[in-house]
């Protein structure tokens, strides 16, 4: 069952057991597995089919020709890259992976065919598009109108209430495989300077970062160093009251 994805999707709508069934029949199908630290997708090439992140972590970038790296987005399990993507005749970037990931391949045809026969996936779908937005807006802002510890404090922020909201949380800690230079390509800071802020985190007692494991011994002083809003992830399970049984 696609756990991760199936938790995601609940907080923007009802999914009745049918919903469910087709979800993890989605992620049964044209599924891959792909190491870590290679291309899912190139900037250039063709889209042919949309990517369900099951397990592991990615990320999107765009490199400039001179071979600096942006850091677009982070991707985690039950995550999905560009409803959209039909759209497009070549990729304008990358997505790469940080671990081994496992991903499921959903084409043209099934994305299709969930849209005519099972409205309330895609209304979930759209709130998922929806949130995605948001983040793009809130990575905006930190790198036009937050300081160093402020961008850093609100991306440790987000990526862990995102890994929470599915599952992927034991109690205040997390897998975080993200190196400090994929930080620094996130914040756009330089790596000297992120392993400055996160001592800085660390000396203030808010975050732990060690062995690929993030501790946050202190989440809402986290929140108030970074004036973190969790609003533009809606967590708040619009869908849960609703009787998922139909």
């Amino acid at each position: 069952m696609p756990v991760a994805l199936i938790a995601k999707l609940e907080r923007f709508t009802r999914l009745s057991r049918q919903d469910k069934a087709v979800l993890a029949q989605l992620a049964s199908e044209r599924v891959r597995k792909v190491g870590p630290h290679q291309d899912i997708i190139r900037e250039g090439e063709a889209p042919v089919e949309i990517n369900l992140f099951l397990s592991g972590w990615a990320y999107r970038h765009k490199h400039l020709e001179d071979g600096r790296r942006q850091i677009i987005a982070f991707f985690l399990p039950g995550d999905l890259c560009d409803h959209n993507i039909f759209i497009l005749r070549e990729m304008d970037h990358s997505v790469s992976t940080i671990t081994p990931v496992t991903v499921a391949g959903v084409t043209r045809e099934i994305f299709d065919a969930l849209t005519l026969n099972h409205p309330r996936i895609i209304q979930a779908l759209w709130w998922e598009s929806l949130v995605t937005c948001a983040i793009q807006r809130e990575w905006t802002v930190s790198l036009g109108q937050r300081s160093a510890t402020e961008r850093m404090a609100h991306l440790l922020c987000e990526l862990f209430l995102r890994l929470q909201a599915v599952g992927l949380t034991e109690g205040n800690s997390c897998d975080f495989p993200v190196t400090q230079a994929d930080l620094a390509d996130a914040t756009g800071l330089s790596p000297v300077h992120v392993n400055r802020t996160l001592q800085e985190l660390r000396a203030l007692g808010v975050v732990e970062l060690r062995s690929k494991t993030l501790s946050i011994p202190d989440l809402p002083a986290l929140m108030r160093a970074s004036m973190f809003n969790a609003s533009y992830l809606h967590l708040g399970h619009e869908g849960n009251h609703l009787d998922a049984n139909e």
